[in-house]
């Protein structure tokens, strides 16, 4: 018997809510790891109340970062960093 599993309340697998959500399978697992979605594991696969996703998704997220910043970038940056700095007067 699994703990914590409330059978009054309608659970979907992590593909259907990926589809439904349109997160992937991964970040929804995580989000489940860490409490931000209710759900429970049986074997290898998760499932999520429908109710908690649906409230997951009726609040606002900030975006997050899109990937590895790129060397080019990053160059860029710091070169804007010292031409912003004071230049020392010479005496």
């Amino acid at each position: 018997m699994l703990k914590d599993v409330n059978v009054n309340r309608e659970c979907i697998p992590t593909p259907e809510a990926s589809k439904r959500s349109g997160l992937s399978k991964s970040h929804l697992t995580r989000l489940l790891k860490s409490g931000a979605l209710e759900g429970f594991q049986l074997g290898r696969d998760w499932l999520i109340y429908v109710d908690s996703l649906e409230k997951y998704m009726a609040t606002p997220h900030k975006p997050g970062p899109k990937g590895p910043i790129k060397k080019v970038q990053l160059a860029e940056s710091e070169s804007e960093t010292e031409s912003s700095k004071p230049k020392e007067q010479k005496k």
